[in-house]
This record gives structure tokens, sequence and C-alpha cells, in this order.
């Protein structure tokens, strides 16, 4: 059993009397509930004299209120004392004051350890005094003993929100709690609160608070928000008119209510509970809707539970607010079990799993029951309330709240969005975010905008931005701002000062600010470039400039061209290309090296550049090439007066080095229209023009014609057959007969190269073997020559030709190369040759190219038992103290000084000579281009070793030389 009866206090013979008639002081465990609604006139201490004296073994709780509720009704500044009388359960009380304690949170925490020891199931806590953070309170419990069951509620002073008391047997506090505890086995208990809050308006930032004290709400006075919001009345009836209308506060995924407590003087507000920066707040009202049909429904459920007694804590403001209803909730609460508590400043809310909070504008209760198998009943009742046309009222401004509500939520949570995208956008972009004013004062700046320039929010805010941007600037940044104020975006680059005094390049992008269709101001978005056009700028001048001499390269001096052509078409004038190319430059490059061959380069181009008329345009093109627009006046005889000066100029000694060279040029113009409508043609014709002054010798200038264009065409063509040729088997060997001079015998033959197109026909060797050399294709053309000439030769000797030799020109590209001896090798051992019958004929130019590299090339020849011989002997420029150093097996007399060769001639001496010679090198002596009979007699009476030439035999197809071979046989058997 857990039987609650209870009485109005009026004196302490009447207590005494209702204490006699029911008996309850045969009770050992007895509770007390004292609710006082005028403790000012009450003697607290004597009333708990008087229990403590009649009922030895209670245990008193007890605070003051703002209402009581005595047997399910209300009562006002009354003193309702409720007897709850258990058989099976153990109580005990505490009373604690917060001044004994560090704080809220550690007083609960005590308090929880008290419980754990006496094994507590329920406890009722009635805190008092505003100092008392009831949450943190909470929280100290929750944390040491979250399994306990909670209720109660803060103790009130009618509405005056001064003072509140709690007491108990042990005495009485104004800033702490009384609490009793429930201890059993066999009591049934059942928490419940109602409390249903409705948001309502924007959110709040709390943006200065202290401990439970608020100085600023969105950088505002509380008050001032508060009187914005709800008026001055609101303001007038606080702290009691907080109760109607408490603020929302989201705390650990829940929310939950905060009531001002009171106003303070300096714009602040004080509220029940702690409150951080950050915080968000919304106002809130009571939803009576919700609220009515959440309670008809508990009613329901708790009648089915018949419990024996329920202590009721309600909020003041339900009785204010919403009287009738709370009279008869209250009633429908007696029906069901004997109802006694009080009205409060604040209710605890208790759910299982949950961390207990202090709400507000709720309904909470504690339904207790110690014969739990008898509390059922099988017919329920049906609960229900009449609305009363004021009720009405309210619930239709509560459905138009809740609807507007909904809407301003909408857009709240639209508008947030954006301002959180914004936020995020502005305080997080890399690039420096701004804003001004329809004047250009700076409203607004991101983070990025104060690392940038180095000014602060406080120190630009309210400028003027063209007060930061240089002079020159000025005028056009103002009529970028302007443009962007009538609605078009703007990009533009400007220059800007930092507070450091570091001027820089930046980009900027200015949009208009558009509110309600009107502009109001610009949004500024720009970043630092300085380092991004520098890099440009070294970008372009890699990709269009040369390095070495600073002058357009290729790609930037035909677009050039290009440009000037438009502008010549445009106004029908000429213009002239010159093609400068620089006469023998390679003999610089290999004597000192390409870095100084590159400084040479770089005067060149000083000097060009110096006797160059106005509206000139000079380019490097590649290595030793430079090219030359002329765009003012490019007649015949200005481009001849401009060459001269440009091969005067160059021809000036240059000093490099320690040495001096004296450096000429070759020069090739075209004009336009006559030579060409585009660039790529003029440069074309200006080059091919330039090639006729170096064939002609250099330091020359030479006017472009279409003979020279016919003549490039051909040599094109045949360069493109050429590279053909090897693969179509176009080219086949001839052999020309040596003979010894001394028995008439034949020895050997030269193989010699031909070229059969099918188109061109039999092309000579001096038109195909210069433009071989001069493309790389003598590499592999040479290599096949080897190949074939020793295969054939091998074949011959096969054929009962022994001791038949065979002699292979070697080009000097081929013969530099890195693996020609390894391919001298392969040709033999592919063949089957044996070395000592192969003779390879270099020219002078080519040995003395690299002497070193030569002389050890030739040994290694030499060790493996191949001859060489030097072809065309006594044509070169070259030193003749070379020879004696040179490993060779042969000169080979040039044709030029044995097709003259007749007795009492000059020839004659020559050629003596260098049989002379060739004798004291010990080395054989062949002349090449023998015509006549005078010369073989000439040349055996000067003791020449051997000869070839068309007097002896003309070059002869294989199967000429095989028949030949077969009739020298027969004569010679």
């Amino acid at each position: 059993m857990a039987k609650t009866i209870s009485c109005l206090y009026k004196n302490t013979s009447q207590l005494n009397r209702f204490i006699d008639l029911n008996e309850l002081d045969e009770y050992p465990n007895l509770l007390v509930q004292v609710f006082t609604g005028n403790p000012e006139s009450l003697n607290i201490a004597k009333l708990q004299k008087e229990l403590a004296d009649k009922l030895p073994f209670a245990q008193i709780a007890g605070c003051s209120t703002s209402g009581e509720i005595h047997e399910g009704r209300i009562t006002e500044k009354q003193t309702v004392i409720c007897f709850t009388v258990f058989e099976k359960t153990e109580l005990k009380s505490f009373l604690f004051n917060r001044t004994d304690f560090k704080n809220s949170y550690e007083m609960g925490k005590t308090l929880a350890r008290e419980l754990a020891i006496f094994n507590t199931e329920a406890v009722i806590i009635f805190p008092a005094g505003f100092d008392v953070d009831s949450t943190a309170l909470l929280e100290g419990i929750n944390e040491t003993h979250p399994d306990i069951v909670i209720s109660g509620g803060l103790a009130g002073d009618n509405g005056l929100f001064q003072e509140g008391l709690a007491f108990t047997q042990d005495g009485l506090t104004s800033d702490g709690l009384a609490a009793v505890a429930l201890q059993s086995g066999h009591l049934s208990v059942r928490p419940f609160a109602n409390y249903q809050w409705q948001e309502i308006g924007k959110s709040f930032t709390v943006t200065k608070a202290e401990g439970s004290i608020i100085y600023s709400l969105d950088h505002k006075k509380p008050l001032n928000i508060l009187k914005h919001y709800l008026g001055e009345a609101f303001i007038k009836d606080l702290p009691e008119s907080g109760t109607e209308f408490p603020f929302l506060l989201k705390y650990r995924g829940e929310k939950v209510s905060v009531f001002i407590i009171k106003p303070l003087g300096n714009g602040a507000i004080k509220v029940n509970r702690k409150v951080e920066e950050g915080d968000t707040l919304t106002f809130a009202y009571a939803n009576l809707e919700d609220i009515i049909e959440r309670s008809l429904q508990e009613l329901k459920e708790l009648d089915q539970l018949a419990p024996e007694s329920i202590f009721i804590y309600n909020c003041m403001a339900r009785k204010q607010f919403a009287r009738d209803f709370t009279e008869k909730e209250l009633e429908m609460f007696q029906g069901i079990a004997p109802a006694n508590g009080f009205f409060s400043y604040g209710e605890i809310s208790f759910r299982k799993g949950r961390v207990p909070q202090m709400v507000g504008h709720s309904l909470t209760y504690l339904a207790l029951s110690e014969n739990v198998a008898e509390s059922k009943k099988n017919q329920p009742k049906l609960y229900s309330y009449e609305k009363t046309a004021q009720f009405k009222t309210i619930t239709s401004l509560t459905h138009l709240m809740h609807a507007s509500q909904d809407d301003i939520n909408a857009l709240n949570s639209s508008l947030k969005m954006s301002e959180q995208y914004y936020k995020s956008l502005f305080d997080n972009n890399a690039d420096f975010v701004y804003s001004t004013d329809l004047k250009g004062n700076f409203t607004s700046i991101n983070p990025a905008f104060e690392k940038t320039f180095g000014f602060m929010q406080d120190e630009i805010i309210g400028k003027t931005a063209l007060s930061y941007v240089c002079d020159a600037d000025v005028p056009r940044v103002r009529m970028h701002f302007y443009r962007a104020l009538r609605g078009k975006e703007q990009y533009y680059n400007v220059y800007i000062n930092t507070k450091s005094g570091e001027t820089n390049l930046f980009q900027l992008k200015n949009i208009p600010i558009t509110v309600n269709g009107e502009c109001v101001g610009i949004y500024g978005i720009g970043r630092n470039i300085t380092e991004q056009k520098k890099i440009e700028e070294k970008i372009t001048e890699l990709a269009f400039f040369d390095r070495d001499t600073g002058l357009p390269n290729r790609m930037k001096f035909t677009e050039q061209l290009e440009m000037q052509l438009k502008r010549a078409r445009k106004k029908q004038k000429k213009i002239a290309v010159l093609s400068i190319d620089i006469d023998r430059f390679k003999i610089i490059n290999d004597s000192l090296g390409h870095f100084a061959g590159d400084m040479v380069l770089k005067e060149i181009s000083e000097r060009i550049e110096r006797v160059l008329p106005s509206g000139s345009y000079l380019g490097r093109f590649s290595g030793d090439k430079f090219t030359l627009v002329l765009s003012r006046e490019a007649t015949i005889e200005k481009v001849m007066n401009v060459s001269k000066k440009i091969l005067d100029e160059i021809s000036h000694p240059i000093s490099q080095s320690n040495q001096e060279f004296i450096v000429t040029a070759s020069i090739g113009a075209s004009l336009h229209p006559d030579d060409g409508a585009d660039e790529h043609l003029l440069l074309k014709n200006a080059d091919i023009a330039t090639n006729r002054s170096k064939q002609q010798g250099g330091n020359r200038v030479t006017f472009f014609s279409m003979e020279m264009n016919q003549q490039a065409m051909v040599r094109l063509e045949l360069e493109s057959y050429l590279r053909k040729a090897l693969q179509k088997n176009e080219f086949f060997l001839c052999y020309q007969p040596l003979i010894d001079l001394d028995t008439g015998n034949l020895y050997g033959s030269e193989a010699l190269i031909r070229w059969n197109h099918p188109k061109l026909g039999l092309v000579s060797p001096g038109e195909f073997i210069p433009l071989a050399e001069e493309t790389g294709l003598i590499k592999d053309i040479g290599g096949w020559v080897l190949r074939s000439a020793c295969k054939q030769n091998k074949r011959w000797q096969m054929l009962g030709y022994k001791s038949l030799s065979i002699s292979v020109n070697v080009s000097a590209y081929q013969f530099q190369q890195p693996g020609f001896l390894q391919e001298v090798k392969m040709a033999l051992e592919l063949s089957g040759m044996e070395p000592q019958y192969l003779t390879l004929e270099l020219t002078e130019s080519t040995m003395l190219r690299n002497v070193e590299h030569s002389i050890q090339v030739m040994q290694s020849l030499q060790n493996i038992g191949v001859k060489v011989s030097i072809d065309d002997f006594g044509t070169g420029y070259s030193s003749l103290s070379y020879l004696k150093d040179l490993p060779i097996n042969t000169l080979k007399i040039d044709r030029s000084f044995i097709n003259n060769l007749r007795l009492n001639t000059s020839d004659v001496a020559i050629v003596k000579a260098i049989i002379t010679m060739g004798h004291g090198l010990a080395v054989k002596v062949v002349a090449e281009g023998v015509e006549t009979q005078e010369q073989i007699e000439l040349l055996k009476e000067l003791k020449c070793h051997y000869a070839q030439g068309f007097y002896i035999h003309k070059p002869l197809m294989t199967s000429e030389f095989e028949e030949g071979l077969s009739k020298y046989a027969q004569t010679h058997s």
C-alpha cells in the first residue's frame, strides 16, 4: 500500500487532530511532503518541529510554491501537507546547501552516491534558489546513478522570482535542495512529463555568454531582441512572462527549454541553465492542442495501472495560461488516485536511458503503488476535455502560428543554407573576397583578403576601395566599378598596394549585388597573379623568343610576319623577307665549342640590329640563321642597301676566347607580293635565295627568282626519290678495272654506284651523292655498297680469280660513324672475303677532319688486314705533314692531274712529285682517269704502280666484267 491523504494546514491543533484522526503516528514508513504558498507567514521551523514531535519516524521534504495542488484542486498561497503511508518502502530525506560544494554538478554526484548507498529506486528532488544549476545537478546524479527514477520541481515564490525555499526535518535552504529517496523491491514507479513546445520565429546565436548569463545574441543585447519580437509588456513582466515564451536550446540531440530568470541592467539576461557561445536559441510557445491530446492519452493509460498515489509537479505558467484545462486535468488525475503537489518554476523530466532535464510549461508526475498485482482494471474510462471558446481561439491562433512557423522554418532553412554556403565560400575561399556599397566603400572582407593585403577588418571596413589602387589605375577601376553597378560582370587586372608597401598585380572580378531587383553594391573576387604573370612572361619568352639572343624565334617571327602581311595587303604595300645565314659557322663551333659559338651569334645579332631601319623585325630561326622583315619602302634598292650594311657590319672582326674571327654571311631576299602571297612561301623563297648565295661563295645577297624555285623543286623531288631508292632496289654497282702498270695484269676493280630511277632514268652520281651526304642517307647507301662489293668480289674469287681485289669509296659521314669498323667487319664476314683483298678509298678531307679519330680507325682497319687508300690525292687543302702519320697503303692521284698529262707539261712535274712521295712513304700509287696510251707510257716511266681509266676500260656491269675476266683469263693462261 502507498496511500496518500492530505490536508490544508491551518494551525497546530488542526494538524494534530488530522494526524490523530488518521492514526498517522502508527506508521513507521511515512513520507510527509509540505507545499507552502505563504512561506513568509508560515513558521517553517515551527512546523518542522511540530511534525517531528508528532511523527518522529516520518521523512519530511517540502518547498515554497507558486500554487498548490490539493486533492486535484488548485489552491493559492496555502500550505498543503501530504502524508503517504508505505508498507514495504523505506524512506530517507536529504538536505544540501550549494555553497558546501564546488558546483551544482558536484552536489548532484554527492547526492547520487548517497542514493546508491541507500539502494534507491526513486528520488523526489526540490531544488531551491536561482544559483542552483539544475541541468548540472541532474547530470551529476545521472553520471553516478543513471538508472534511478527522478521526479520533482524547482521551488517557487508565487511568481516573484526572488527566493525559493526547500526543507526537510533537518533544516531549511534557499540555495540548495531537499530530497527524499524511496527504496523498495515492491514499489511500482511511473514517471511522466508532458511538455509540447513549438518553435517560432528566427534562430539566434549566443555570441557572448558566461555561465547562465547571456550578454549578446547575434551580437545584440538580449533585452533589445526580446523587446523587438515580444514587446515592452513582455520585458516589463519578466521573469514571469518568460515562462510563457521561453527559449529552446538544442542540447545533446534534444530541444530543451531555457527560461529567463531575470533581466540584468546592462541589457543581458540570466537564464535557468548554463549556455555557451555558439549555442542556438529560438523562441517557443506551448502547443496546447498537443498537450491536451498527450494528457488525455496518458490519463487513459494511467487509469489502467490503478496507482495508489500521484505526486504532481506542474508549471506555474500552465495555471495562468490554460487554467481551465489545468483544473480539469487535475480533477481527472484525482479520479484515478489521490493527486497532490505544487506549481513550480521548473519540472524534472525523466526518461529511461536519457539524462533527466529541467523542463518548463509541463506537467510531471510520479505515480506510485505497492500493490502491483491488484492494480489492473478491466473497464477503461473515457477521458475528454470540452474546449472553451477562449481555448478554441487559442487553438486557432496556435494553428496559425504553427503554419506560419513552418513557412518561416522553410524560409529560415533555405536562408541558413544559403548563409552557410555563402559563409563557407566567403570565409574559406582561397581567393580574397570583399563587398562594397554603392559608393565603393568596403562593407565586408574575408580572411584571405586580410592575409593578402595585411589589413584587418576594422582597419578597412567603411573605407573607399579606390584608395588602395595605384593612382594610374584609378580611372580604369572606377570605370569597371560603375559598369558592374549597371549589371555587367567585370574582369580586369590591377596593381594594388599592400599594407607592407609592396605593389602586386591582382586579377579581379566584380559582380553586382542585387536585392529585390535593385543593385545595392558589388562583390569583388580576386587573386594575386604577380608570380603567375612572371611565369607567363617567362613561358612566353621561352616559347616565342630565342634564349641566347633574345630575338623572336621561328614561331613568333612567323606570327609577326603574318601580321605585317595583313597590313601590307590592306595598304597595298610591299614588304621584304631576308634570310641571313652565317657562312661556315660550323668551324667556330667545332674549334671553340657551342657556348662560344652562341656568344658569337649574340654579337652578330646585336650588330645586325644596329644597322636596321625603322619598321624592321629581326628573328632567329635556328642555329646560325636569322630572318628579317622590312615593312617600309621595301624596294629592291632598299633591300640591297640594308643587306650591304648587314654584310659590312658582320664582317668586322669578332674576338672570342682570345681568338679573332672574320665572319661573313649569305643573304637571300624575297619580296611580297612578287615572290609569295603568304608568310610560308616568302620564307621558303628567301631560303632558296640564301642557298644560291652560299653556292656562289657566300658574303653576298641574292634575290629570289622562279628559276631557283624550279631547281629547288627538282632537288626536293630528287631527295624524295633517293629516300626510297634503296628499298626499291634501284641502285646497282659497276666495276672499273685496275691494272698493274709494270705487268699490265688486272689486279682488281673499283666498285662504283649507279642509280636507275624508273622515272628519271640513270641519275649521275655527281647529282645524288652530294645530296645523300647532306641528308645522311649516305650511311645506309654506303653500307649497301660495301656489302654488295665484298659479296661480288668473293663470288669472282670463287670462280677462280683468287687474287682479285676490290676498292670501295667511303664517304666522310660514313667513316666518322662510331660503328664503321664493325660495319666493315660484318661485310667481310657476310661475304667470306679475306680482308687483304679489300681497299677502302678515303678523301683527304675525310681523314683530316678529325685526324686523331681517323688515324685510330685506319690503324684498326690495317690491324684486320684491310687496305686504306687516299682518293683524289692532291686536291685537299691540308698540310702534307699529316701524310707521314697516316697508316695508308695507296695514294690515288686525282684525275684532274692525269687528264692533261703530257710530256713537258706542269702536270708531269706534279704527278712525278706525288709518285716520288709515294715511293718515299713506301705506299703504292694509283693514277685514275687515264685516257691515252701516252699517259700510260708516261706513268710507267714515272714508275706509277697502278692505273684505271676509260682508256683501260670504262666501268662495267657485273655481267660485262665477268665476261672481261673470262677473256683476260684466256689470254693470260
